[in-house]
């Protein structure tokens, strides 16, 4: 069995050799441990480093792809290179590279098909109380989208076995932690959750330029995910709400046209007129979009047996 560890990277010369460093070699049940650097255009002598501290395979953009451009390409690249396990882990050293054989022991004990680890963020002391509030909640509107119970949906410390490798598809720029489970609770894989620990903080998060942005970028992507896996739900729900609060102006129109008081609201009526409009509209919207959604599966469907030729 053949465990490949990508570790995305942005300038990270310093960082590198020390996250290199705290990678297990040996792991019982695992034959070979491989390296995966994926260099998303840095500046600085990032590959050169990776070469040095003995990594075996390198990605490298010439230009910034964005963090979820690397995550997808080190995943296909690693399916592509035979791996049965691949592990995702940060270029600064984040994470415990000891806690790599008990985060894949479900995949090889053939229990999950993805495991996230959860760094149990109250524990985190660098971590500002703002932060840590914004990562719960992010990580209960993620469990809630996805119906899982994964703790820690922003972690990136996560082990994919081949299988549910060649099924993920991220399309946001962004980020691919979140959009990553909603789209894996969806399409039924066997996910769960370990805790893992922590190393002290190296440098300050470059995804996370203020809380405002943060907040604002992982909102729409969920929102956006959550919409593309259930369209149907996501637009007849806002169709429902909205249709029926033009129901209920229209109501309180008649009250006060009964009482002879009709001609001093004719607003509420119009208003009535334009949101029973707006709310099956989009609910039209909503199953036009579940055909799509359909034809998005049957895609996605293609591109994993594809890749699953390519494999073999």
């Amino acid at each position: 069995m053949k465990l490949i560890v990508q570790i995305p990277c942005l300038n990270e010369e310093n960082a590198l050799p020390v996250t290199v460093r705290d990678i297990p070699r040996k792991i019982q049940g695992i034959d070979a441990v491989e390296i995966l650097v994926i260099d998303d255009g840095s500046t600085d002598r990032t590959s050169q480093v990776a070469r040095e501290c003995g990594v075996e395979h390198i990605i490298r953009f010439n230009v910034n792809q964005g963090l979820a451009k690397s995550f997808m390409a080190g995943l296909q690249t690693a399916v592509h290179l035979g791996a049965d396990i691949i592990v995702n882990t940060d270029a600064d050293n984040q994470y415990c590279g000891n806690d790599i054989p008990k985060l894949i022991q479900p995949i090889i004990d053939g229990k999950a098909d993805i495991v996230i680890g959860d760094r149990e963020v109250e524990s985190i002391r660098h971590f500002s109380t703002s932060k840590k509030f914004l990562q719960k909640l992010g990580s209960w509107v993620v469990r809630v989208a996805s119906d899982t119970r994964i703790p820690d949906a922003a972690s990136g410390f996560r082990a994919y076995s081949r299988e549910a490798a060649m099924r993920t598809n991220i399309v946001s720029g962004y980020t691919y932690t979140l959009e990553s489970i909603i789209q894996a609770g969806h399409n039924r894989l066997a996910i769960t959750h370990i805790p893992v620990r922590t190393n002290p903080q190296m440098r300050e998060s470059r995804l996370i330029s203020s809380i405002s942005s943060y907040l604002v970028r992982s909102a729409s992507t969920i929102i956006r995910t959550y919409a593309m896996y259930r369209p149907l739900k996501f637009f007849f729900t806002i169709g429902i709400i909205v249709f029926s609060a033009g129901i209920l102006i229209s109501i309180r129109y008649v009250y006060y046209m009964l009482l002879g008081e009709g001609a001093g609201h004719v607003q509420s009526i119009i208003l009535a007129a334009i949101l029973m409009m707006l709310g099956f509209q989009t609910i039209v919207i909503g199953l036009i979009s579940d055909l799509i959604a359909a034809n998005r599966r049957l895609s996605e469907e293609i591109v994993y047996r594809v890749r699953k030729m390519d494999r073999e």
